[in-house]
């Protein structure tokens, strides 16, 4: 007697990430951890005044915000027509093609991951001196990032609202103490007094400009991330608007806000040496004289803190994008699973994680210096892969919008345009002053091998675009439609 055709499927469940965890504040948490506040306060903007020696950084920022927040107006646009823990490369694909969709594909995944390593190279860094003065031990940076690794790798298999409750508990915290600072350097002011200087559109209008620009636009990295988790949040239409909009408002204004009450506390005339004097401990030193020394030690540890939430936000949009691309069989299909108590993208976790160990005990092997080498040039690098991608976004809602979608011209046109313009030149700006960006010598090889990277991506992604098309049809089919795409497979079978 003949056996009847097994008509076992694969079960959805492990196919499909778990959906109505997150709401609009979880959402925002992920995003602004992602940004990394402290981090961006402490390190970022005094960097950026050290190294270029323009105090225009708070109109920076506000001039950044508002280009991202006029291309927020047709991202979260199109995000309403698919939800998707692809984002970029989900976008670009519908927009641009299947081939531009791919080779942005390969772009995205090193650039978080770029961000998502480095990371652990600043953790080391920054918790190795709170060891040393808790305990009188000084362990190697990479013994710490390895602590924090773990608890990483193990927060990565767990249910997301787990993970977005602890950076609610991290991200206040982090904020708090942010605006503590702020409100101590306005209330004793240097003898310049409330100085609107460093806040006028005239400073951004000198030599330079553009490694400033490129800093400010680092510092929001991160705001894009609500779309990735638009899968598994509770009324997405709504929730991926109100996150974005509200992730790049209060980045803006936080950023802007701390960098400008900088100048105030030194005087927009001295700041640019202070910074150089102290580096990343000027926000501290500052506060210091004006809060004393405990709430001080309070704030390093909250810096360290931050660090650790932006590798949970981080690790979770990576090990989503390898989901995204998994499932529509652009990866293995394997890192298209979830696993099924939990919901997360257990391949894609495993992989990030496995990359990190990888990157850490390189970094130690050969004696490489985690705070330059790994944190802020893995910073910039990942960075500059997501302004790429950004720009490539602006570019494919332009031409998405060309499909009858029920959107206002509004949407469309009116905002898109003029914000990939905008985009377009901080590209330019970007690639023109990447070693200004790094802080290496004009014509060093590594200006200009970071970026050649993506562009060798790129290529990548579309070579193994054309292999899909030619041989495997189907699933070439498939590219950039998400669940639907699972689904098709599963029928298929």
């Amino acid at each position: 007697m003949p056996v009847a055709p097994s008509t076992t499927r694969p079960d959805p469940i492990a196919g499909a990430l778990a959906a109505d965890r997150l709401g609009a504040p979880s959402v925002v948490y992920f995003v602004l951890s992602a940004a990394a506040p402290l981090t961006v306060v402490a390190g970022v903007v005094t960097t950026a005044y050290a190294v270029t020696g323009i105090t225009g950084l708070p109109v920076a920022f506000l001039a950044v915000g508002a280009v991202l927040a006029v291309f927020a107006v047709g991202y979260v646009a199109m995000a309403r027509h698919m939800a998707n823990a692809g984002a970029f490369y989900t976008y670009i694909s519908r927009g641009l093609g299947r081939p531009a969709g791919i080779a942005a594909a390969w772009v995205a995944l090193i650039a978080y991951n770029a961000l998502q390593v480095g990371l652990y190279g600043a953790f080391g860094a920054a918790a190795t001196p709170l060891v040393e003065r808790w305990t009188g031990v000084s362990p190697p940076w990479w013994v710490l990032s390895l602590v924090a690794w773990a608890l990483v790798a193990v927060l990565g298999v767990m249910r997301i609202d787990i993970n977005g409750r602890l950076l609610a508990v991290l991200l206040t915290a982090e904020v708090a103490v942010i605006l503590l600072f702020d409100v101590a350097d306005l209330a004793r002011p240097a003898p310049a007094g409330l100085s609107l200087e460093t806040l006028s559109p005239g400073a951004l209008f000198v030599p330079g400009v553009g490694a400033l620009l490129i800093t400010a636009t680092l510092g929001f990295v991160g705001f894009e991330s609500a779309v990735v988790f638009s899968e598994e949040s509770r009324d997405p239409r709504r929730t991926v608007p109100t996150a974005t909009y509200t992730s790049v408002a209060v980045i803006a204004g936080i950023y802007a806000l701390s960098a400008w009450a900088m100048t105030v506390a030194t005087g927009p005339s001295v700041i640019v040496a202070v910074a150089r004097r102290d580096g990343a401990e000027t926000i501290f030193t500052i506060a210091a004289t004006h809060l004393g020394a405990t709430v001080v030690d309070l704030a390093r540890v909250l810096f360290v803190t931050s660090l650790f939430a932006a590798m949970i936000s981080f690790h979770n949009t990576t090990a989503r994008y390898f989901f995204a691309l998994g499932r529509e069989r652009v990866l293995p299909a394997v890192f298209g699973r979830t696993r099924p108590r939990t919901g997360a993208p257990k391949a894609g976790s495993i992989a990030q994680s496995a990359l990190g160990f990888l990157v850490i005990v390189g970094y130690a092997a050969l004696g490489l210096d985690p705070l330059v080498q790994l944190f802020f040039y893995g910073g910039s690098f990942g960075g500059f892969g997501v302004l790429l991608l950004v720009f490539a976004t602006s570019v494919a809602v332009i031409t998405f919008s060309r499909q009858p979608s029920g959107e206002d011209v509004w949407r469309r046109l009116v905002a898109p345009v003029p914000a990939a313009a905008a985009l377009a030149v901080m590209v330019c700006l970007a690639v023109t002053n990447f070693s200004t960006v790094l802080g290496v010598p004009d014509g060093d090889p590594l200006a200009w091998i970071l970026p050649g990277v993506y562009a060798g991506a790129a290529v990548v992604g579309l070579l193994w675009a054309l292999v899909l098309r030619s041989g495997q049809p189907a699933v070439y089919s498939r590219v950039g439609l998400g669940a639907k795409a699972a689904t098709l497979h599963d029928i298929a079978r």
